[in-house]
C-alpha cells in the first residue's frame, strides 16, 4: 500500500461558509427547541461513493428535528483494518448537525440511512456503501454498549479528525481533549485532500 501523506498541508478548498447560507441554515433553527450539537462522520467505499453520502446529508437534513450545520471537505483514505489492496478506497466526511433527538434515536436515523443505501454488516471491517457514525452528542460521554460517546475510536483516526478540525477548528473530543492536538498526534498519512470533490450543505 502507498499511503497517501499530507503532512504540515492545510486543504486550500476550506473556505467559510457563505453569510446567505449561514443566514438560511440559522433561520431554521427556529424550528428547533433546545437543540443539541452533534458530529456525525460519514464514509462510503462502494458505488458512486459521492452521491451516496451527499444522499445520506440529505436525508439527515430531512430528518424532523434535525439540520445540518456544517459540511466538512472530502478525503479519500485506504480502508481501516484490513489488508492493503483488499479494497477500494473511501470517500470520508464530517458534518455537523443541530438536533432536538435523543442520542438513541440520532442512531436509528443513522442506521435507517445505511440500510435505506444497502448498507450490509457481513464483517467489522467490510465494505460498505455507507457508513454513519455519531462522533460525539453535545458534551455527552457514556459507555453505553449500543452507542459508546464519544465515538471510542475517533480519536485515533485522522479521516475523522482531519475534516472535522477543517469545519471547526477549535472543536473539542468531549472526556480527551482538542481535535487539533489529537489530528497532530495521529498525523495525516493516509488522508488525502479531494479538492476536486464537493458536498452541499443542505438549503
Amino acid at each position: 500500500m502507498t499511503a497517501f501523506s499530507t503532512e504540515g498541508q492545510s486543504d486550500p478548498t476550506v473556505q467559510p461558509v457563505p453569510a446567505a447560507v449561514v443566514e438560511q441554515v440559522d433561520a431554521a433553527d427556529v424550528t428547533l427547541s433546545n437543540p443539541k450539537r452533534a458530529v456525525i462522520s460519514l464514509g462510503s467505499n462502494l458505488g458512486n461513493r459521492l452521491d451516496t453520502i451527499q444522499g445520506a446529508i440529505d436525508a439527515l437534513e430531512d430528518t424532523p428535528g434535525l439540520r445540518v450545520k456544517a459540511v466538512s471537505p472530502v478525503y479519500e483514505t485506504e480502508p481501516w483494518g484490513v489488508d492493503p489492496g483488499s479494497q477500494p478506497s473511501y470517500f470520508n466526511a464530517v458534518i455537523i448537525v443541530k438536533t432536538t433527538l435523543p442520542p438513541s434515536s440520532l442512531l436509528e436515523r443513522g442506521q435507517a440511512i445505511e440500510e435505506a443505501f444497502d448498507r450490509v454488516r457481513e464483517e467489522r471491517w467490510g465494505p460498505r456503501t455507507i457508513d454513519v457514525d455519531i462522533v460525539s452528542y453535545a458534551d455527552v460521554v457514556s459507555d453505553d454498549p449500543l452507542l459508546t460517546l464519544p465515538h471510542p475510536r475517533a480519536r485515533e483516526r485522522a479521516f475523522v479528525l482531519a475534516p472535522w478540525h477543517d469545519v471547526d477548528p477549535e472543536a473539542q473530543l468531549p472526556g480527551v481533549g482538542p481535535v487539533a492536538d489529537l489530528l497532530a498526534g495521529v498525523g495525516r498519512d493516509g488522508v488525502l485532500p479531494r479538492p476536486d470533490l464537493e458536498l452541499r450543505l443542505p438549503e
